[in-house]
């Protein structure tokens, strides 16, 4: 795992920064470049082309997936190295916008704030009634953290939690996987578990630090790497789902998913794929093909 330089416990905890106007475009810095493929870039839709950019949405959250860095203005991760990438692969610029929320980006989709948008989105099907995907990371490792001095027993299913309270930002599959859990704990006679719901990841995990709420559930990768910053924190539980990947999503029918998708199977193919996800010391979620829409749930 590479960690960012200078990187300040405030910015992992918290990823504060100052307030971005969603149509501002924001700086960004790439872990690596890739060179581009004429062929691939003919797949592009012609008002992209002549427009010179794709317009990408993200809620800046924590590492490694999408976050501000110390300087509060320039933005980096995976999600933001394989979006560059993909830009470069087809030979176009890429202009980032901070949705200002995670809940404001499918509705920035619909009314074609942004022609993409990547930000730890899993695809499910209920969204793939309002957006369209392409899959580009297996998300079925899933973390929760408690502070060390909780000495909470190391798990791996969610009956260990029953009858406890747990964080998980709004609008994520974590809340209705908490949900679900809960009421699994309800039917084999234990206590259901107390859901507490958070804006973001960083509010989720200040609460555990603070003590507010014993336990935060989310994406493995981030909590892991915070835990190995943040020394009061630890990862108590790891719990596999079988859940369909991490996707760049899309309004409904966008002409561009035919080219982003050609992208990222060329990036898998030629190895520069694995090399971002191995930067960021997140390898493990590498998927062999970038899948669209009703195939990634085959």
């Amino acid at each position: 795992m590479k960690l960012t330089k200078g990187m300040t416990l405030l910015a992992l905890v918290m990823t504060t920064h100052f307030a971005n106007a969603a149509d501002v475009s924001v700086p960004t810095d790439s872990s690596l470049h890739v060179d581009a493929d004429a062929k691939l870039k003919s797949l592009l839709p012609p008002d992209i082309t002549q427009r010179g950019y794709i317009v990408a949405g993200t809620n800046p959250n924590t590492p490694p997936t999408t976050f501000f860095k110390e300087d509060n203005k320039t933005l980096a991760g995976r999600e933001i190295d394989i979006m560059n990438a993909v830009g470069e692969r087809l030979g176009i610029k890429v202009q980032w916008r901070d949705t200002g929320g995670f809940d404001n980006i499918i509705p920035g989709l619909k009314t074609g704030r942004y022609d993409v948008a990547l930000s730890n989105i899993n695809a499910t099907q209920t969204r793939l009634k309002q957006v369209d995907f392409v899959g580009y990371y297996n998300a079925s490792r899933l973390g929760i953290i408690s502070l060390k001095s909780a000495n909470i027993a190391p798990f791996t299913a969610f009956d260990a939690v029953c009858g406890k309270e747990v964080g998980a930002g709004a609008g994520t599959t974590q809340i209705m996987r908490l949900e679900q859990a809960s009421k699994a704990c309800e039917a084999a006679g234990k206590q259901p578990i107390k859901v507490a719901v958070f804006p973001d990841r960083p509010a989720g995990v200040q609460a555990v630090v603070s003590g507010r709420v014993p336990m935060f559930f989310g994406p493995y990768e981030g909590l892991s790497w915070q835990t190995k910053l943040i020394k009061p924190l630890a990862l108590s539980g790891e719990i596999h789902v079988d859940d369909a990947p991490v996707s760049v999503a899309f309004p409904k029918d966008s002409p561009l998913e035919p080219a982003v998708q050609a992208a990222l199977n060329s990036l898998i193919k030629d190895g520069n794929y694995q090399k971002i996800l191995d930067h960021w010391g997140i390898g493990f979620g590498a998927v062999t093909e970038a899948k669209r829409n009703e195939e990634i749930f085959k």
